[in-house]
């Protein structure tokens, strides 16, 4: 069955703005953590009651946050290994399937679709999006990064669960200036590209930002030492922030056009929209779209770009 589509010309960008996660989303409501426990019964010793009385945990552990994120894969994506290298970001799994169902309205393809292909630039050490997106959707991924450890860690991962081991091929990208160049071979043809940038653009900005996160969470002081969820220098910051990056993306594109549908990225800050909308239209872009995200009170967007 086909979805409507969020496109529309490069003149004319459509905004959503959700209230929640996608209706898709598999993570709305509270987390039920005696299901989540028979599924990785090492959770149990990180669980605490809150103020209510309900079960949780504290999310300002690192140890806590990593083990809830493998009972998560393993409950609603059937990953029986995951581990991350010390220091690599540990995504919030509700928001990353946001961006997996977002995508599936975009593209247009049936509910499930064996023959969809996505290249997942920045891929990380925690293989994220290929998860998410071949359990829900039954896509194939093409998982890209310029950091080795990461590499080593993606391909370990998607080597060690047998329902991933066809549905996803990770590959390093040698030249950190470039991001398709080296990676789309000649005949390759992708539905989509996805990428969760970088959006700082210094070491300092990083951390300032997590101290931030970690006084949300209930007032802890920030712990200099550690950012919030981990995260190495790729995958926190790089020169001149999001909108470099992105803008780098785009340029390049211009040379893929025939071989990607959609190329795709998350936006963290709003105002690197607009550069960047002007960017797409002095390239040509033929369908540009913005598409909304929120969780909780952290609101994010997905700019889309395509050339046909």
């Amino acid at each position: 069955m086909k979805k409507k589509s969020r496109s529309t010309s490069s003149s004319t960008i459509k905004k959503k703005s959700p209230a929640r996660l996608h209706p898709n989303n598999r993570h709305h409501g509270r987390y039920d953590f005696s299901e989540l426990c028979v599924k990785t019964p090492e959770l149990k010793r990180f669980l605490k009651p809150n103020p209510s009385g309900d079960q949780t945990i504290d999310f300002a552990d690192a140890q806590a946050v990593l083990c809830l994120n493998k009972a998560l894969l393993a409950k609603y994506y059937g990953v029986q290994f995951w581990d991350l290298p010390e220091g690599s970001l540990c995504p919030p799994i509700p928001g990353r399937a946001d961006y997996i169902h977002y995508l599936a309205e975009l593209i247009e393809k049936p509910d499930t679709d064996h023959k969809t292909r996505i290249l997942d630039i920045g891929t990380g050490a925690n293989l994220i999006y290929p998860i998410i997106g071949s359990q829900s959707y039954g896509w194939t991924f093409l998982a890209s990064d310029i950091d080795a450890t990461s590499i080593s860690s993606a391909k370990l991962i998607a080597e060690s669960n047998s329902n991933l081991k066809k549905k996803v091929r990770v590959i390093q990208q040698l030249n950190n200036k470039h991001f398709f160049k080296g990676v789309i071979a000649e005949n390759d043809y992708f539905e989509a590209t996805m990428c969760n940038p970088p959006f700082h653009s210094s070491a300092q900005e990083a951390q300032a930002g997590s101290d931030r996160k970690w006084r949300n969470l209930n007032g802890v002081q920030p712990q200099k030492a550690q950012l919030n969820f981990g995260g190495k220098q790729n995958e926190l910051w790089c020169d001149g922030g999001e909108r470099a990056f992105v803008k780098g993306m785009i340029q390049e594109s211009l040379e893929f056009q025939n071989q990607v549908g959609w190329f795709t990225s998350l936006i963290s800050k709003e105002e690197n929209l607009n550069p960047l909308k002007q960017l797409l239209t002095k390239i040509g872009a033929k369908k540009v779209s913005v598409i909304n995200m929120a969780q909780g009170q952290k609101i994010s967007r997905i700019l889309a770009w395509s050339f046909k």
